[in-house]
């Protein structure tokens, strides 16, 4: 057996087929601008990263907000430089890799994790990327001014034909899943992880406020997937709670937050005891006291995870959680890892994907659509953009 070094016959970066020179890109010049349609070279993947050709990217519910006024309202979490391409979900087409890439090839159907982070940090060593100072969301915003030092690495989010990214961020996709469906994983992803930190699984009884929502049927059909045996989703929309009740009636109770407290509800359904979990995903504009109802809403030992970003300063009263030995926790994403879990529970059928209704939009319209994501049917619709 020959002693020489083995070396791997490929080109430095390992092409499906011969890329165009130029590709198409929705950059935002200023804030609060429109994303203008702008042609960009062809970025090349480093050695260790691939290049995807995006076929469908989120559009996500926050996206207008983002772009209009995050750098009033978060100065200190920075936006990507500009001019900037945005885009936080997106699925395609590995089309090339580069030299030191392993088990990935042209052609390979993906999902990119858009979270980017050093990769060597005793965090990203220790398999927890999100703890890392220079975390930062490719195609929506950073955690610190570190994170400008991904965005040099990584510019172009979703909103683009072609985009490079770490190999270790792609989740392959089972054929089962559309690249449409894939472009939902972001926020599917979010209450997954929350799910997941809950230790949420067969028995499980949680409460999911804000059941209805993009975030919050998230969490629906990830808890269904993970085999809790009694989901209670809460909402404002009634018509939107009997739909979510309708994926699985059985297991699925629905309750309006204008119809009274929800703790009560809650107490009531479980003979007194109350959930073992509730996951909420209540955005900034919130009441505070929604959320506490989620508080009082949870058992001896119970967790609360925050996924939703409720804002301001909830008074909290601390010795009531722990005299109750409970657990408040937040969560901001999820990691490649449990992307390929979500991947293998949808193609099993486990995680049901098929109750999206997409709204697809080519790149040109990528402004209409930010703009119309207002009038969503709840988490039910999917806006995606097709670049």
């Amino acid at each position: 057996m020959s002693s020489e070094p083995f070396v791997a016959a490929i080109d430095p970066a390992r092409s499906a087929a011969t890329l165009p020179e130029s590709m198409r890109v929705a950059r935002m010049h200023e804030v609060g601008g429109p994303l203008m349609i702008e042609r960009v070279p062809v970025p090349t993947p480093g050695d260790r990263d691939v290049l995807v050709r995006v076929r469908s990217c989120g559009i996500v519910p926050n996206l207008g907000n983002i772009l209009s006024n995050w750098t009033t309202w978060f100065p200190d979490l920075p936006l990507p430089p500009f001019p900037a391409v945005f885009g936080l979900d997106p699925a395609g087409e590995v089309v090339a890799t580069g030299k030191n890439v392993c088990d990935v090839k042209p052609g390979d159907r993906v999902y990119v994790n858009p979270g980017r982070s050093c990769g060597t940090c005793r965090h990203c060593s220790g398999g927890d990327p999100v703890a890392c100072e220079y975390y930062a969301f490719n195609g929506y915003f950073g955690f610190s001014r570190k994170a400008l030092r991904m965005y040099a690495e990584y510019p172009y989010g979703g909103m683009s034909e072609y985009m490079t990214a770490p190999a270790t961020a792609l989740v392959p996709l089972p054929e089962s899943v559309t690249f449409d469906q894939a472009a939902r994983l972001g926020y599917i992803g979010t209450a997954y992880s929350a799910l997941k930190k809950a230790n949420v699984g067969p028995g499980s009884v949680i409460l999911i406020q804000g059941a209805s929502g993009t975030l919050g049927l998230g969490g629906v059909i990830g808890a269904l997937a993970l085999g809790a045996r009694r989901i209670l989703g809460t909402g404002r929309d009634r018509a939107l709670l009997a739909k979510v009740k309708a994926l699985a009636p059985d297991r699925i109770e629905t309750f309006s937050i204008e119809d009274g407290s929800v703790a009560e509800w809650a107490k009531v359904l479980t003979g007194g005891e109350g959930v073992d979990a509730s996951i909420d995903c209540l955005g900034p504009g919130a009441r505070h006291e929604t959320f506490l109802e989620g508080v009082y809403s949870l058992r001896r030992g119970g967790a609360l995870v925050n996924v939703g970003a409720t804002a301001g300063n909830v008074p909290l009263d601390v010795h009531y959680m722990m005299d109750r030995n409970m657990r408040l926790i937040g969560s901001l994403w999820f990691t490649t890892q449990e992307g390929l879990e979500m991947a293998a529970l949808a193609e099993s059928g486990i995680l049901d994907l098929s109750i999206f209704e997409h709204n697809a939009h080519p790149l040109e319209q990528v402004n209409e659509a930010i703009s119309g994501i207002a009038a969503r049917n709840g988490g039910f619709s999917n806006y995606v953009i097709h670049p």
